[in-house]
């Protein structure tokens, strides 16, 4: 059985209730339903056989005046024997001219006893007479003839006449059936359907048992799943071998979970890397003030070992500034200056920055001298942007190679490519490169400063434009990124003004 801890124990209990009640409420309606036609059927039959004796009856009248002869009362014998029908005729006044008392007829097993008797029968009620005068009366009778056994009745107005034309004698001709029949086939009917709603019943308890174990077990493997992942245990995933909304669920848990092992094995390699930032220009600033200090460096070196402290010192800043600039973004404390500016202007001067390192690479630099575009930007954070581009390209670049730059429009966006020659990127390192802290394989040894933060510094700040950054590469030939910014965004500027 299900337990009753379980979420699913209440839903398990409800749509069985409702399955019982269902059950019982069809129950009911089959059998009023089938008992009623099968009720019907015999007051058709009883009124088909009422209506041939009383056309044998007018006949016999016709013949000679009367309807009691012997050969009626072998038609009246017949009928209550072979279809257990009682069939009673009144004259006009109510008083019975034909019953079943003339054969003492008595109830035995369901069947009529045989016996000329001259007990004078019950006058037509009153009762009943109007509604035989009013139509043909065809129903259930539980009180003009029995009240401890109800009896199909069938009540008719006749008109009787001889040959002679002669004014035609009213009379009314009642027909009493048994009920027995019916009370044995609705008991039938019962049994039946009894029968048929346990197995239902049955059948439908062991399906929702089986099915709501199986999602009772999928609820404990979520909690204990869900327990791990809380306490940092991210060694198992959760089932997505089920249907619904809990098959959605379970994938985002499981990828929110990836991205928290993800982040956690990323923090774990930042938290290295950072320390082993930090301790070494530490260490490195420390020993030449100590030196200096205590005299191991000599007075004409000093100027030279405390400018190498001083570049060690604008290395922390960088990096502590890189680290605060992270956590504004993600707190989203950043808010954007916006304004109009040349974007083509903005990309040279950067590039001017690295002149001489593009001049030690001997590098080719073209499309700098393509057409000036004025976009919405918050100068300064895409200057920064440009900067961490144009700072990879350099790096990255072969030698002799080539960095090439360009800048278009199109109905959707401003776009400004930054592109560099070299060994490039796999597919993989494709899909992580803006990851934060992440450094490529190939960048660990071309990179001794960084700390992976750029790109992802760069992405977020496009974000923050309503714009994308997007990455090509072929690896061994080229790698480009680009800077994808809104055309709406200053067309709305420029109306603004």
């Amino acid at each position: 059985m299900i337990k009753r801890s379980s979420t699913y124990f209440r839903l398990f209990r409800f749509i069985y209730i409702i399955i019982i009640t269902s059950l019982v409420l069809l129950g009911l309606l089959v059998i009023i339903i089938s008992s009623g036609f099968y009720k019907n059927s015999k007051l058709n039959e009883l009124q088909d056989t009422g209506d041939l004796f009383i056309s044998c009856i007018k006949e016999e009248y016709k013949k000679d005046g009367r309807i009691n002869s012997d050969e009626m009362y072998d038609l009246h014998a017949a009928l209550v024997r072979d279809k257990n029908i009682e069939a009673f005729i009144y004259d006009a006044d109510g008083k019975c001219l034909v019953s079943p008392n003339d054969y003492s007829l008595e109830l035995s097993s369901g069947k009529f006893n045989f016996e000329r008797d001259t007990k004078s029968p019950d006058p037509l009620s009153d009762d009943l007479k109007d509604k035989i005068e009013d139509d043909e009366y065809l129903d259930l009778d539980r009180n003009s003839y029995s009240r401890n056994e109800p009896r199909l009745i069938y009540g008719r107005r006749i008109f009787l006449k001889t040959d002679d034309n002669a004014i035609p004698v009213r009379m009314y001709a009642v027909f009493y059936g048994m009920t027995a029949d019916i009370n044995s086939f609705v008991l039938k009917i019962s049994l039946l359907y009894i029968f048929i709603a346990i197995v239902v019943a049955v059948v439908s308890f062991f399906v929702l048992r089986w099915r709501f174990r199986r999602l009772e077990a999928y609820e404990e493997d979520f909690l204990r799943i869900s327990s791990m992942y809380a306490k940092g245990d991210f060694s198992e995933k959760l089932s997505t071998e089920i249907e619904g909304n809990m098959k959605e669920i379970a994938e985002y848990i499981n990828a929110l979970a990836a991205d928290v092992e993800s982040s956690e094995d990323t923090s774990k390699t930042f938290i290295a890397n950072v320390s082993h930032e930090l301790r070494t220009p530490i260490t490195t600033v420390g020993g030449f003030i100590d030196g200096i200090l205590d005299g191991t460096i000599s007075k004409p070196k000093q100027g030279e070992y405390l400018a190498l402290a001083s570049k060690e010192i604008h290395r922390l800043k960088i990096l502590i500034t890189s680290m605060l600039n992270m956590t504004k973004f993600e707190s989203g404390a950043m808010r954007p200056n916006f304004r109009m500016a040349n974007i083509t202007d903005l990309v040279v001067q950067t590039v001017l920055m690295f002149e001489k390192k593009i001049e030690t690479k001997q590098l080719e630099v073209t499309g700098l001298d393509s057409n000036r575009l004025d976009v919405y930007v918050d100068t300064d954070l895409m200057q920064q942007v440009i900067y961490n581009l144009v700072e990879n390209a350099v790096k990255f670049v072969d030698q002799n190679g080539t960095l090439s730059f360009s800048f278009e429009k199109n109905e959707e966006w401003y776009e400004v490519g930054v592109k560099n020659t070299g060994e490039g990127l796999t597919d993989n390192e494709i899909q992580q490169v803006f990851d934060r802290f992440y450094k490529t394989d190939t960048s660990r040894g071309k990179d001794t400063t960084g700390l992976g933060l750029g790109l992802s510094i760069s992405r977020k700040i496009v974000h923050l434009h309503k714009g994308h950054i997007v990455v090509k590469s072929v690896y061994g030939e080229y790698t480009e990124f680009i800077i994808q910014l809104p055309v709406e965004m200053t067309d709305k500027a420029k109306e603004g003004k």
